[in-house]
């Protein structure tokens, strides 16, 4: 059996080893932080919290943010004791667009369409920055077995609270935003009786009445399709890490709450 010595030594050990990890910043932390990602340097074994706790010191502006700030580790929301390793990406942003409590500007993007996450029985989870053409992905889950395909038509609106609105930017933290919206989709088969579900978001610069989201739902019968929507797009403004800017003539705000007019057909 080690002796207490050993373990004392192997707890000093850990807690002077420093871990490398890159932590990225997303929406109106940015902003406050004034850059998109740091290479950070942590002491010792960490979990999330204490990996949190060590970004606000470092960048006291984000305490503005209160308890509202949202923490990932590798891509996945992380609980207070996940483990954070050497190597390791950390993400800090505000809630989502709809939600509750980069270095380049995204209108000089070149246009990109993220590689679909499609599975055998027809889903499909897309970013893109082209303009999306609604018909065709409702389209991609029309199939003989279905009786029903619910199309909601998420568009930039020019009015909000009596605020004239110029145009929209959207911003993702891609990886986990595709990861999110996949279990989003296994999610909607588990709750609703229906056959496919599919999810394109457009990124980048929006003006005003073009498309920022489509969901496809087909189902065996109507209402499944409907609840299914409907569920699905109140999800992904709750846990999708994407974000929204509105432009003003006299200024800019990132949104936390709803900020977009809806088209739905069934």
């Amino acid at each position: 059996m080690r002796s207490a010595d050993f373990w004392q030594a192997q707890m000093t050990e850990n807690a002077n080893k420093e871990i490398a990890v890159r932590v990225l910043f997303f929406g109106a932390a940015r902003d406050a932080v004034g850059k998109a990602e740091v290479d950070f340097v942590l002491n010792g074994t960490t979990t999330a919290e204490n990996a949190f706790a060590a970004v606000l010191k470092k960048f006291p502006d984000l305490t503005r943010f209160g308890r509202s700030l949202l923490f990932a580790v590798n891509q996945e929301y992380a609980r207070a004791d996940s483990e954070v390793h050497d190597g390791d990406e950390l993400a800090v942003f505000p809630p989502v667009s709809g939600g509750s409590s980069k270095a380049t500007h995204p209108e000089t993007e070149p246009a990109t369409t993220s590689k679909a996450t499609e599975t055998p029985n027809h889903d499909f989870f897309e970013l893109t920055t082209n303009p999306i053409d609604v018909g065709s992905v409702a389209r991609r889950v029309v199939l003989p077995e279905c009786g029903a395909t619910v199309t909601l038509d998420g568009y930039a609106r020019e009015w909000t609270r009596g605020r004239r609105t110029l145009h929209l930017v959207y911003e993702a933290y891609v990886p986990m935003a595709e990861r999110e919206l996949k279990r989003l989709g296994r999610e909607a088969h588990e709750r609703f009786d229906i056959a496919h579900i599919g999810i394109v978001h457009r990124t980048g610069r929006l003006e005003i009445g073009e498309t920022s989201v489509v969901i496809a739902v087909s189902a065996p019968h109507r209402r499944a399709a409907f609840e299914a929507c409907e569920w699905a797009i109140r999800q992904l403004k709750r846990t999708v890490p994407i974000w929204k800017k509105e432009f003003f003539a006299d200024g800019e705000v990132w949104v936390e709450g709803e900020g977009e007019g809806v088209r739905g057909k069934g």
